[in-house]
């Protein structure tokens, strides 16, 4: 089964939950992740609440998942998380299906980005030694085409260079953080996501 009919179908297994009040569209597994784990810290539980975070693996398909919880589906509290790139074709695709895009909250650039910011550089070595990737991350900075970029941009383009590492990190990151210096996206996107509103 390819990704897009896999992503499809567990969204529809979801949409077929009867206790099932909101859900956050996110991009992948990584923004999964980080939200799953900034929930635990704030002890709260997603699955109690009625309140699903539903990785899209890309959001080509939102078109899929508005029709399921949407307006015309199951008309359910909706949220979600995007990186800057994309928030033209989110939004339009929201409007398109006459959902308001208030509690849709953009990452500048990218979770990625907003995480990395709040831990800062030298956190964020932290992290990457805590996870056993600090040596292999030496090795990357001394590339010739990544000698002369800053730290922080090291960082990013590091945690893209293997499969699975982004979900890691992005755990890991929202871990290290104070609470205090949880990017505002992430805490904007929870709490809409309990709000009164549309749903059961």
């Amino acid at each position: 089964m390819d990704e897009g009919r896999r992503v499809v179908g567990a969204a529809q297994v979801l949409a077929e939950r009867d206790d099932l009040r909101a859900v956050v569209f996110v991009e992948g597994a990584s923004d999964h992740a980080a939200l799953a784990a900034l929930a635990v810290r704030q002890g709260r539980d997603l699955d109690a609440e009625g309140i699903a975070v539903a990785p899209m693996e890309g959001f080509s398909g939102i078109g899929r998942f508005l029709a399921l919880f949407g307006p015309a589906g199951r008309d359910l509290r909706l949220a979600g998380l995007c990186d800057e790139a994309e928030a033209w074709y989110v939004g339009g695709r929201l409007a398109g299906a006459g959902v308001d895009d208030a509690t849709f909250h953009v990452c500048h650039p990218d979770l990625e980005g907003e995480l990395l910011r709040a831990v800062g550089p030298d956190g964020a070595v932290g992290v990457l030694d805590a996870m056993g990737d600090a040596a292999g991350f030496r090795r990357f900075q001394r590339q010739p085409a990544q000698r002369e970029r800053p730290l922080a941009a090291q960082l990013h383009r590091f945690l893209g260079t293997r499969s699975g590492r982004k979900v890691v990190a992005a755990r890991a990151l929202v871990d290290a953080l104070p609470l205090d210096r949880v990017p505002g996206p992430l805490l904007a996107v929870l709490a809409d996501a309990r709000r009164d509103g549309p749903g059961p």
